[in-house]
């Protein structure tokens, strides 16, 4: 990913808005410190940056690759135990903060 100072921005955007659409993304720095980062407008949120590649690689998250089991998608949801309402229980995690 190409770097530039707010200077450079400043001196050169519409160079710079030309690579954008060509697809390059571009990170502003000022005084050393990245700022903002200009990326093609076009692209989908999740892919647009490398997100989730970014947090695979730091461990955060792990990407799935094939699709779930069906059996998984046709079992019946859970039921809570002791005839608990989950809406109940909800509201009372929201209340108390936990």
């Amino acid at each position: 990913m190409k770097t530039a100072s707010i200077s450079q921005v400043k001196n050169s955007l519409s160079a710079l808005v030309d690579q954008v659409r060509a697809g390059e993304r571009i990170l502003v720095t000022d005084r050393g410190v990245v700022v903002a980062r200009l990326e093609p407008a076009g692209l989908a949120p999740a892919d647009s940056s490398g997100r989730l590649e970014r947090l695979e690689r730091a461990g955060l998250v792990r990407i799935g690759r094939a699709a779930p089991p069906l059996d998984l998608l046709r079992a019946p949801a859970p039921r809570p135990r002791g005839g608990v309402s989950i809406v109940d229980a909800v509201l009372d995690d929201r209340r108390t903060g936990r």
